[in-house]
């Protein structure tokens, strides 16, 4: 049995209800929260595997309780709303979070992807070996997930760091859309490859210079190339 502690925010009860009903039976200890202000208040007394936020919601949004919590700590959140616009995505992509789920949804694709997001995350934490890379003036420490650039270390959001990682230690090898989608996000992504493409063109931004280690394959994919 899992013993993944799960913070589920929503103004609705029933979807609260349903969310937790189904991680309960598959193992999860949850939490609720009926709105983002009281998120805040929960993360700052109690630590969580995994938060799974709606966005509209009284007295604070989600968008903006993501952004208080993740001043003190970095729990894999999953987005929740009606909203399924890709502005609102990426919207939430620039805030750190980790996926995106919109209304109305499977629960049982909710949990796959919940499994998803914990499974990377714990991966990433369990790292023992300390793998620190440098290509000229970028330097990246996967299990501390630090880059820098020329010695300033680079602002990038949590997807950001798992797709560079992800290309970092295949580096050389040409990678598929399809295949970074289903790697790096961790299931059967129900989206398309501009998923790929807008992440891409985010984490060259944060690279500077750098940028051109990361190489466009037309009508394939990417890969990286740092001249080792």
């Amino acid at each position: 049995m899992n013993q993944n502690k799960i913070l589920i925010v929503d103004d609705e009860k029933n979807i609260r209800n349903v969310i937790s009903e189904y991680a309960k039976f598959d193992g999860f200890e949850t939490a609720e929260a009926a709105d983002g202000m009281e998120a805040v208040e929960m993360c700052r007394s109690e630590d969580y595997d995994l938060i799974i936020m709606d966005i509209m919601m009284p007295r604070l949004d989600g968008y903006s309780a993501v952004k208080e919590i993740r001043k003190t700590k970095q729990t894999p959140v999953i987005m929740l709303s009606a909203r399924g616009e890709e502005y609102d995505k990426l919207f939430g992509f620039e805030l750190g979070v980790d996926d995106y789920v919109t209304k109305p949804f499977s629960p049982k694709e909710l949990l796959a992807r919940i499994r998803a997001v914990i499974k990377r995350s714990s991966a990433a934490e369990n790292t023992e070996a300390r793998e620190i890379l440098s290509f000229e003036g970028l330097e990246i420490d996967i299990p501390g997930r630090v880059v820098k650039v020329d010695g300033s270390p680079a602002s990038l959001t949590p997807k950001e760091y798992d797709l560079l990682f992800y290309l970092v230690r295949n580096r050389g090898i040409a990678l598929s859309r399809e295949k970074l989608l289903e790697e790096v996000w961790g299931y059967d992504f129900y989206g398309d490859d501009r998923t790929v493409d807008t992440h891409i063109k985010m984490l060259r931004n944060s690279l500077g210079e750098y940028r051109r280690f990361i190489v466009t394959l037309r009508g394939m994919g990417y890969k990286f190339d740092g001249g080792k």
